[in-house]
C-alpha cells in the first residue's frame, strides 16, 4: 500500500519504520521529529496524505488531531482510509471520523497499548472503532505493527476501550505500589511478596508483567531507574481522558478519579515528570500514613 504517516515521535517512528520494512511505500511528516529509515519525508501533512491508500496519524491530543484532520481530509482520495492511532477524547475521535466519512473516506480510531517497546517490536495491541469495511482495510497494517487488533465497535469504540483499559492500569499500578510499600514496612521480603501475589488472587499485569519493584519479576522500567516505558505524564493524560468520558456519561468512577488525583500530584507537584508510571513505588516508600 501507499501509506502516509503523520506524527513520527517515540511511537509513530517505529510504527512507520515497521510498515516500510514490510514493503509498503511510506511517506511521513512531523513538525520536529526526523523520518526513520525507509520512510520518505513529506513537506507537510497535506503532502503526506495526498494520493495515499491509507493515512495513519499518531498525535498528542484531540485538539491537534482535529487540526490535522481538517488539513488532510480534503486532500485524501475518496475510498482511502484515515486511521488514527492517537489516544484522544472520545468526542474528538467521533467527530473526526464523522468528517472523514462525510468526505467519502473510511475511518478508524485505533489507539494502541504496548508502549515504545511494543511499537519497536511490532507487538502492539490495537483497539479499533469504525465500520467493518474500514477495519478490514486497516487490519493488514495492524498485523505488521502489532500482535493483536480488536474491532471494538463503531467510531469512538477504540478510544473508549483504551481509556477503560488504562483506568484499570492506573488503579492497579497504584495498588501494587502501595502493597509493596506496606510489605516493606511489615518486614516482608519483596521476592516472597511477589511469589505469593503473582500466583494468587492479587495477580495483575502491573504485578506479574511490569513489577514496580527492581529486581523482582520480569525486567521492567523499575530495573532501569524508572526510565519510562510508559511515562507517568502519559498515564495522567489517559486517566484525565477517562474522567472526562465518565463525566460526560454520568458514570461513577471513584477509584479512577482518585488515581487521576494521585498521578496529578506525582507529575505536577513532585518528581514524577519524565519517570515511568511505576515510579509510584519509590514515591509511596517515602510516605507515611
Amino acid at each position: 500500500m501507499k501509506i502516509g504517516f503523520i506524527g513520527l515521535g517515540n511511537m509513530g517512528a517505529p510504527m512507520a519504520a515497521n510498515l516500510a520494512a514490510a514493503g509498503h511505500q511510506v511517506i511521513g511528516f512531523d513538525l520536529a521529529a526526523p523520518c526513520p529509515d525507509g520512510v520518505l519525508k513529506a513537506d507537510s501533512s497535506t503532502a503526506a496524505a495526498t494520493g495515499q491508500d491509507v493515512v495513519i496519524t499518531m498525535l498528542p491530543n484531540g485538539a491537534i488531531l482535529r487540526s490535522v484532520a481538517a488539513e488532510i481530509i480534503p486532500a485524501m482520495d475518496k475510498g482511502a482510509a484515515f486511521v488514527d492511532c492517537s489516544t484522544v477524547d472520545v468526542d474528538s475521535a467521533r467527530d473526526v471520523a464523522a468528517d472523514a466519512v462525510a468526505a467519502g473516506l473510511l475511518a478508524v480510531d485505533a489507539p494502541v497499548s504496548g508502549g515504545v517497546g511494543g511499537a519497536s517490536g511490532g507487538t502492539l495491541t490495537f483497539m479499533a472503532g469504525g465500520s467493518d469495511a474500514a477495519f478490514a482495510k486497516a487490519e493488514p497494517l495492524f498485523d505488521i505493527m502489532g500482535q493483536k487488533a480488536v474491532h471494538c465497535g463503531e467510531s469512538g469504540a477504540g478510544q473508549s476501550a483504551k481509556i477503560c483499559n488504562n483506568m484499570i492500569l492506573g488503579v492497579t499500578m497504584i495498588a501494587t505500589c502501595e502493597a509493596f510499600a506496606l510489605a516493606d514496612k511489615l518486614g516482608l521480603d519483596r521476592q516472597k511478596m511477589f511469589d505469593v501475589v503473582s500466583t494468587s488472587s492479587g495477580y495483575s499485569w502491573s504485578m506479574n508483567a511490569y513489577c514496580p519493584a527492581p529486581g523482582i519479576g520480569p525486567t521492567s522500567p523499575a530495573d532501569n531507574n524508572y526510565k519510562p516505558g510508559f511515562a507517568a505524564e502519559l498515564m495522567l493524560k489517559d486517566l484525565r481522558l477517562s474522567q472526562q468520558a465518565a463525566k460526560a456519561v454520568d458514570a461513577a468512577t471513584p477509584l479512577g478519579q482518585h488515581a487521576t488525583d494521585l498521578y496529578r500530584v506525582f507529575v505536577e507537584d513532585e518528581d514524577g515528570q519524565g519517570m515511568d508510571f511505576s515510579a509510584m513505588l519509590p514515591r509511596f516508600e517515602k510516605k507515611g500514613r
